[in-house]
């Protein structure tokens, strides 16, 4: 498969967990939006406990054609990664890849979306 010029990359960042079974719902993600999105390259990385991190999943992507990286964090809340360590990870990729759009999502906990789905799975009988 080759990528156009403007090739997007799409992390999709996680926790992580010794746990590999706590790994099957981002993979179903990255799943999803590999369907939904077949022209975007899609990666699963992990804060901590688990393989790949941000960096070599990002350099992955670019490695595969990827010329603009979005990060995707799939935390229900603005907690100290998101707030400390995940921003000081973007500098730093932005730095090793200068050439490489890389920009940030909202926590996904913080989308109005994701908000409204929680609160139908929780009142379904």
């Amino acid at each position: 498969m080759t990528f156009g010029k403007n090739a997007q990359g799409i992390v999709l960042l996680a926790h992580g967990s010794r746990d590999t079974r706590w790994r099957e719902p981002i993979e179903a993600v990255a799943a999803r939006v590999t369907a939904r999105a077949p022209d975007a390259l899609v990666a699963c990385a992990y804060m901590e406990m688990a393989a790949p991190d941000l960096a070599t999943a990002t350099a992955a992507l670019i490695n595969a054609g990827a010329r603009a990286i979005r990060v995707v964090p799939l935390f229900l809340g603005v907690g100290k990664h998101a707030r400390e360590d995940l921003p000081h990870q973007l500098e730093a990729l932005q730095q090793a890849w200068p050439n490489i759009d890389i920009s940030m999502t909202r926590i996904v906990g913080e989308e109005p979306e994701l908000v409204d789905l929680l609160a139908k799975i929780a009142i379904k009988s």
